[in-house]
Protein backbone atom coordinates (compact mmCIF):
# COMPACT_ATOMS: atom_id res chain seq x y z
CA UNK A 1 0.00 0.00 0.00
CA UNK A 2 1.17 3.29 -0.88
CA UNK A 3 0.28 7.36 -0.64
CA UNK A 4 0.69 10.08 -3.26
CA UNK A 5 0.23 13.30 -3.28
CA UNK A 6 -1.41 15.78 -6.03
CA UNK A 7 -1.50 19.67 -5.84
CA UNK A 8 -2.07 22.52 -8.14
CA UNK A 9 -0.40 26.16 -8.42
CA UNK A 10 -3.44 27.77 -6.24
CA UNK A 11 -2.69 25.33 -3.36
CA UNK A 12 -4.89 22.53 -3.79
CA UNK A 13 -3.43 19.51 -2.55
CA UNK A 14 -4.80 15.87 -2.17
CA UNK A 15 -3.84 12.38 -0.89
CA UNK A 16 -4.88 9.30 -2.50
CA UNK A 17 -3.55 6.08 -1.21
CA UNK A 18 -3.93 2.51 -4.19
CA UNK A 19 -5.84 0.31 -1.79
CA UNK A 20 -9.40 1.06 -2.96
CA UNK A 21 -8.29 4.39 -5.11
CA UNK A 22 -9.14 6.07 -1.55
CA UNK A 23 -8.82 10.08 -1.29
CA UNK A 24 -7.67 10.08 1.46
CA UNK A 25 -7.68 13.76 2.27
CA UNK A 26 -8.74 16.96 0.00
CA UNK A 27 -7.68 20.42 1.24
CA UNK A 28 -8.87 23.81 -0.42
CA UNK A 29 -7.91 26.85 0.76
CA UNK A 30 -10.79 28.87 2.11
CA UNK A 31 -11.67 32.69 3.69
CA UNK A 32 -11.16 30.38 7.52
CA UNK A 33 -8.06 28.86 6.57
CA UNK A 34 -7.14 26.22 4.60
CA UNK A 35 -9.81 23.49 4.93
CA UNK A 36 -9.59 19.63 4.11
CA UNK A 37 -13.12 18.70 2.78
CA UNK A 38 -13.24 15.16 2.82
CA UNK A 39 -13.91 12.24 5.69
CA UNK A 40 -11.09 10.14 5.83
CA UNK A 41 -8.60 8.00 8.06
CA UNK A 42 -4.94 8.23 8.67
CA UNK A 43 -3.03 5.99 7.02
CA UNK A 44 -3.52 3.49 3.66
CA UNK A 45 -3.00 0.81 6.06
CA UNK A 46 -6.62 1.69 7.59
CA UNK A 47 -8.31 1.67 5.05
CA UNK A 48 -7.88 -2.33 5.49
CA UNK A 49 -10.55 -2.42 8.84
CA UNK A 50 -14.11 -1.85 8.38
CA UNK A 51 -15.44 2.19 7.69
CA UNK A 52 -18.17 3.23 5.58
CA UNK A 53 -16.35 3.24 2.20
CA UNK A 54 -14.61 6.85 2.99
CA UNK A 55 -13.06 7.61 -0.49
CA UNK A 56 -13.03 4.53 -2.14
CA UNK A 57 -13.48 3.39 -5.45
CA UNK A 58 -16.89 1.33 -5.11
CA UNK A 59 -17.25 -2.06 -7.83
CA UNK A 60 -17.86 -3.83 -9.44
CA UNK A 61 -21.04 -2.54 -9.38
CA UNK A 62 -21.87 0.38 -6.93
CA UNK A 63 -25.04 0.28 -5.31
CA UNK A 64 -27.51 -2.48 -4.20
CA UNK A 65 -28.82 -4.90 -6.54
CA UNK A 66 -32.12 -6.65 -5.11
CA UNK A 67 -31.58 -10.13 -3.33
CA UNK A 68 -28.13 -10.45 -4.29
CA UNK A 69 -29.54 -11.59 -8.24
CA UNK A 70 -29.50 -11.00 -11.68
CA UNK A 71 -29.67 -13.01 -14.72
CA UNK A 72 -27.47 -12.50 -17.37
CA UNK A 73 -26.98 -14.45 -21.19
CA UNK A 74 -29.24 -16.45 -20.04
CA UNK A 75 -27.55 -17.45 -16.78
CA UNK A 76 -28.59 -16.57 -13.26
CA UNK A 77 -26.45 -15.12 -10.38
CA UNK A 78 -26.09 -14.74 -7.12
CA UNK A 79 -24.35 -12.15 -5.35
CA UNK A 80 -23.48 -12.14 -1.68
CA UNK A 81 -25.92 -10.41 0.32
CA UNK A 82 -23.69 -7.70 2.15
CA UNK A 83 -26.82 -5.50 2.88
CA UNK A 84 -28.59 -6.54 6.08
CA UNK A 85 -29.03 -10.18 4.76
CA UNK A 86 -31.10 -8.98 2.35
CA UNK A 87 -29.33 -7.17 -0.57
CA UNK A 88 -25.74 -7.22 -2.65
CA UNK A 89 -23.86 -3.33 -1.80
CA UNK A 90 -21.09 -1.78 -3.46
CA UNK A 91 -19.67 -5.45 -4.45
CA UNK A 92 -19.62 -7.18 -1.77
CA UNK A 93 -17.40 -7.20 1.44
CA UNK A 94 -14.43 -8.14 -1.04
CA UNK A 95 -15.62 -5.45 -3.61
CA UNK A 96 -12.98 -3.00 -5.39
CA UNK A 97 -12.69 -0.85 -2.07
CA UNK A 98 -11.06 -3.67 -0.58
CA UNK A 99 -7.97 -4.12 -3.48
CA UNK A 100 -4.51 -2.68 -3.90
CA UNK A 101 -4.66 -1.42 -7.22
CA UNK A 102 -1.80 -1.44 -9.97
CA UNK A 103 -0.60 2.47 -10.45
CA UNK A 104 -0.24 2.86 -13.94
CA UNK A 105 1.24 6.10 -13.63
CA UNK A 106 1.28 8.88 -11.38
CA UNK A 107 2.65 12.67 -11.62
CA UNK A 108 2.21 15.76 -9.14
CA UNK A 109 -1.08 16.71 -11.39
CA UNK A 110 -2.35 13.10 -12.33
CA UNK A 111 -2.20 9.40 -11.26
CA UNK A 112 -3.63 5.98 -12.98
CA UNK A 113 -4.83 3.25 -11.18
CA UNK A 114 -5.84 -0.23 -13.01
CA UNK A 115 -7.18 -3.33 -11.22
CA UNK A 116 -7.85 -6.71 -12.76
CA UNK A 117 -10.54 -8.65 -11.45
CA UNK A 118 -10.81 -12.35 -12.89
CA UNK A 119 -14.45 -14.15 -13.60
CA UNK A 120 -15.81 -15.38 -10.28
CA UNK A 121 -14.50 -12.79 -8.72
CA UNK A 122 -16.95 -11.73 -5.79
CA UNK A 123 -19.57 -14.04 -7.56
CA UNK A 124 -19.88 -11.81 -10.63
CA UNK A 125 -18.77 -13.46 -14.12
CA UNK A 126 -16.55 -12.75 -16.91
CA UNK A 127 -12.99 -10.86 -16.63
CA UNK A 128 -12.71 -7.26 -15.76
CA UNK A 129 -10.21 -4.39 -16.48
CA UNK A 130 -11.28 -1.27 -14.57
CA UNK A 131 -9.00 1.78 -14.58
CA UNK A 132 -9.47 5.12 -12.41
CA UNK A 133 -7.95 8.27 -12.70
CA UNK A 134 -7.63 11.45 -10.81
CA UNK A 135 -6.36 14.69 -12.07
CA UNK A 136 -6.02 17.86 -10.19
CA UNK A 137 -6.27 20.78 -12.63
CA UNK A 138 -4.69 24.26 -12.35
CA UNK A 139 -8.49 25.29 -13.08
CA UNK A 140 -8.95 24.15 -9.08
CA UNK A 141 -10.98 20.50 -10.58
CA UNK A 142 -10.86 17.64 -9.79
CA UNK A 143 -11.23 15.13 -12.43
CA UNK A 144 -12.50 11.32 -12.63
CA UNK A 145 -12.07 9.40 -14.96
CA UNK A 146 -13.64 5.72 -14.87
CA UNK A 147 -12.84 2.70 -17.64
CA UNK A 148 -14.01 -0.82 -17.68
CA UNK A 149 -12.97 -3.49 -20.42
CA UNK A 150 -13.65 -7.26 -20.52
CA UNK A 151 -13.43 -10.25 -23.09
CA UNK A 152 -16.23 -11.72 -21.33
CA UNK A 153 -19.79 -10.07 -20.95
CA UNK A 154 -20.46 -8.57 -17.43
CA UNK A 155 -22.17 -5.61 -15.49
CA UNK A 156 -20.13 -2.86 -13.79
CA UNK A 157 -21.09 0.25 -12.08
CA UNK A 158 -18.22 2.30 -10.61
CA UNK A 159 -18.38 5.44 -8.75
CA UNK A 160 -16.37 7.11 -5.88
CA UNK A 161 -17.56 7.25 -2.35
CA UNK A 162 -16.12 10.57 -1.00
CA UNK A 163 -17.69 12.22 2.13
CA UNK A 164 -17.81 16.00 1.98
CA UNK A 165 -18.12 18.72 4.22
CA UNK A 166 -17.32 22.02 2.69
CA UNK A 167 -16.73 23.17 5.96
CA UNK A 168 -14.13 20.93 7.08
CA UNK A 169 -13.85 17.49 7.77
CA UNK A 170 -13.81 18.12 11.59
CA UNK A 171 -17.08 19.68 11.51
CA UNK A 172 -20.24 17.75 13.35
CA UNK A 173 -22.71 17.99 10.58
CA UNK A 174 -23.30 19.13 7.05
CA UNK A 175 -26.55 20.34 7.29
CA UNK A 176 -26.06 24.12 6.92
CA UNK A 177 -24.52 23.38 3.49
CA UNK A 178 -26.73 25.10 0.46
CA UNK A 179 -27.26 22.38 -2.17
CA UNK A 180 -28.35 22.45 -5.42
CA UNK A 181 -28.99 19.42 -7.56
CA UNK A 182 -30.06 19.43 -11.30
CA UNK A 183 -32.70 16.59 -11.68
CA UNK A 184 -36.10 16.97 -11.76
CA UNK A 185 -37.17 12.88 -10.41
CA UNK A 186 -35.23 10.35 -8.67
CA UNK A 187 -35.65 6.58 -8.58
CA UNK A 188 -38.53 5.55 -6.59
CA UNK A 189 -37.65 2.55 -3.93
CA UNK A 190 -38.74 0.41 -1.93
CA UNK A 191 -38.31 -0.38 1.66
CA UNK A 192 -34.80 -1.79 1.41
CA UNK A 193 -33.73 1.19 -0.71
CA UNK A 194 -33.98 -0.97 -4.45
CA UNK A 195 -35.62 0.73 -7.07
CA UNK A 196 -39.17 -0.52 -8.50
CA UNK A 197 -38.67 0.44 -11.26
CA UNK A 198 -40.96 3.80 -11.43
CA UNK A 199 -39.81 7.27 -11.20
CA UNK A 200 -40.82 10.23 -8.53
CA UNK A 201 -41.07 13.91 -9.65
CA UNK A 202 -39.64 15.76 -6.83
CA UNK A 203 -41.36 19.11 -7.16
CA UNK A 204 -41.82 20.59 -4.31
CA UNK A 205 -41.09 17.79 -2.20
CA UNK A 206 -38.09 17.09 0.63
CA UNK A 207 -36.55 15.73 -2.12
CA UNK A 208 -36.96 18.85 -4.45
CA UNK A 209 -33.19 20.46 -4.55
CA UNK A 210 -34.01 22.31 -7.94
CA UNK A 211 -33.14 25.68 -6.32
CA UNK A 212 -30.53 25.90 -3.75
CA UNK A 213 -31.51 24.84 0.04
CA UNK A 214 -30.36 23.48 3.04
CA UNK A 215 -28.97 19.78 3.16
CA UNK A 216 -30.74 19.77 6.65
CA UNK A 217 -34.24 21.92 5.68
CA UNK A 218 -36.13 18.91 4.99
CA UNK A 219 -33.27 15.86 5.79
CA UNK A 220 -36.04 14.73 8.55
CA UNK A 221 -38.86 14.42 5.63
CA UNK A 222 -36.63 12.14 3.20
CA UNK A 223 -35.22 9.94 6.04
CA UNK A 224 -38.86 8.99 7.48
CA UNK A 225 -39.47 7.94 3.47
CA UNK A 226 -37.60 5.11 3.62
CA UNK A 227 -36.78 4.64 7.57
CA UNK A 228 -33.26 5.82 6.62
CA UNK A 229 -32.51 9.20 8.96
CA UNK A 230 -31.97 11.23 5.86
CA UNK A 231 -30.95 11.59 2.03
CA UNK A 232 -30.23 7.91 0.29
CA UNK A 233 -31.40 8.30 -3.28
CA UNK A 234 -30.27 7.92 -6.67
CA UNK A 235 -31.18 11.09 -8.60
CA UNK A 236 -31.52 10.99 -12.54
CA UNK A 237 -29.55 13.96 -14.23
CA UNK A 238 -30.83 16.01 -17.01
CA UNK A 239 -28.09 15.07 -18.98
CA UNK A 240 -24.28 15.38 -19.60
CA UNK A 241 -23.36 18.59 -17.75
CA UNK A 242 -23.81 19.78 -14.44
CA UNK A 243 -25.26 17.42 -11.93
CA UNK A 244 -24.73 19.39 -8.64
CA UNK A 245 -23.43 23.02 -6.78
CA UNK A 246 -22.55 23.20 -2.91
CA UNK A 247 -21.90 25.97 -0.75
CA UNK A 248 -20.84 26.29 2.57
CA UNK A 249 -21.21 30.00 3.57
CA UNK A 250 -18.22 30.16 6.54
CA UNK A 251 -15.77 28.93 4.53
CA UNK A 252 -16.49 30.50 1.20
CA UNK A 253 -16.09 27.42 -0.75
CA UNK A 254 -18.32 26.36 -3.63
CA UNK A 255 -18.15 22.71 -4.81
CA UNK A 256 -19.52 22.04 -8.75
CA UNK A 257 -20.42 18.50 -9.72
CA UNK A 258 -20.65 17.79 -13.50
CA UNK A 259 -20.77 14.26 -14.74
CA UNK A 260 -21.73 12.16 -18.03
CA UNK A 261 -23.49 9.42 -15.92
CA UNK A 262 -27.12 9.15 -15.94
CA UNK A 263 -27.67 9.12 -12.10
CA UNK A 264 -26.35 10.71 -8.86
CA UNK A 265 -26.97 8.84 -5.55
CA UNK A 266 -27.17 11.80 -2.96
CA UNK A 267 -26.31 10.17 0.72
CA UNK A 268 -25.51 12.09 3.96
CA UNK A 269 -24.03 9.49 6.15
CA UNK A 270 -27.04 8.24 8.01
CA UNK A 271 -25.27 5.12 8.54
CA UNK A 272 -21.87 7.00 10.58
CA UNK A 273 -22.48 5.80 13.54
CA UNK A 274 -19.75 7.84 15.82
CA UNK A 275 -17.58 4.60 16.28
CA UNK A 276 -14.60 5.49 13.15
CA UNK A 277 -12.29 7.99 13.45
CA UNK A 278 -9.50 9.62 11.22
CA UNK A 279 -7.64 12.65 11.21
CA UNK A 280 -8.32 13.36 14.67
CA UNK A 281 -11.74 13.23 15.11
CA UNK A 282 -14.50 10.93 15.39
CA UNK A 283 -16.51 10.91 12.88
CA UNK A 284 -21.17 11.24 13.95
CA UNK A 285 -23.89 10.38 11.96
CA UNK A 286 -24.59 13.52 9.24
CA UNK A 287 -20.83 14.22 9.16
CA UNK A 288 -20.26 14.16 5.72
CA UNK A 289 -22.50 13.83 2.43
CA UNK A 290 -21.83 12.14 -1.17
CA UNK A 291 -22.73 12.67 -4.64
CA UNK A 292 -22.02 9.54 -6.37
CA UNK A 293 -22.81 9.86 -10.24
CA UNK A 294 -22.90 6.30 -11.36
CA UNK A 295 -25.38 4.25 -13.31
CA UNK A 296 -29.24 3.24 -11.52
CA UNK A 297 -29.14 1.20 -8.44
CA UNK A 298 -30.40 -2.35 -9.43
CA UNK A 299 -29.86 -1.56 -13.00
CA UNK A 300 -29.32 -5.23 -14.10
CA UNK A 301 -32.59 -6.45 -13.13
CA UNK A 302 -34.59 -3.08 -14.33
CA UNK A 303 -34.78 -3.16 -18.20
CA UNK A 304 -36.13 0.48 -18.71
CA UNK A 305 -32.73 1.75 -16.70
CA UNK A 306 -29.43 2.36 -18.42
CA UNK A 307 -27.49 -0.66 -19.42
CA UNK A 308 -24.22 -1.39 -17.11
CA UNK A 309 -23.53 -4.43 -19.15
CA UNK A 310 -19.98 -4.17 -20.56
CA UNK A 311 -19.69 -6.20 -23.68
CA UNK A 312 -16.50 -7.54 -25.30
CA UNK A 313 -14.95 -4.94 -27.90
CA UNK A 314 -16.67 -1.76 -26.21
CA UNK A 315 -15.38 -0.13 -23.05
CA UNK A 316 -17.67 1.74 -20.23
CA UNK A 317 -16.70 4.87 -19.90
CA UNK A 318 -18.05 7.81 -17.91
CA UNK A 319 -16.00 10.89 -15.66
CA UNK A 320 -17.13 13.34 -12.98
CA UNK A 321 -15.67 16.73 -12.42
CA UNK A 322 -15.74 18.16 -8.59
CA UNK A 323 -14.79 22.26 -9.37
CA UNK A 324 -14.17 24.14 -6.28
CA UNK A 325 -14.37 28.26 -6.03
CA UNK A 326 -13.83 29.97 -2.88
Amino acid sequence: MKKFELKNKNGMRMTVTNLGCAIMTLTVPSKGGEKDVVLGLDTPEDYTKKHPFFGVAVGRFANRIGDGKFSLGGKEYQLEKNDGGAHHLHGGSDGFDKKEWNVDSSATDKIVFSLQSPDGDSGYPGDLTAKISYTLTDANVLRIDYEATTETETICNLTNHSYFNLFGHDTKDVFAHEMQIFSDKITEVDGGLIPTGGFVDIAGGPFDFTSPKLIGKDIKAAGDVNKTGGYDHNYVLRGEGKAASVYAPATGIRMTVSSDSPGMQFYTGNFIDGTVSGKGVTYPQFSGFCLETQLFPDGINKPSFPSCVVKKGTAQKFYTEFKFEW
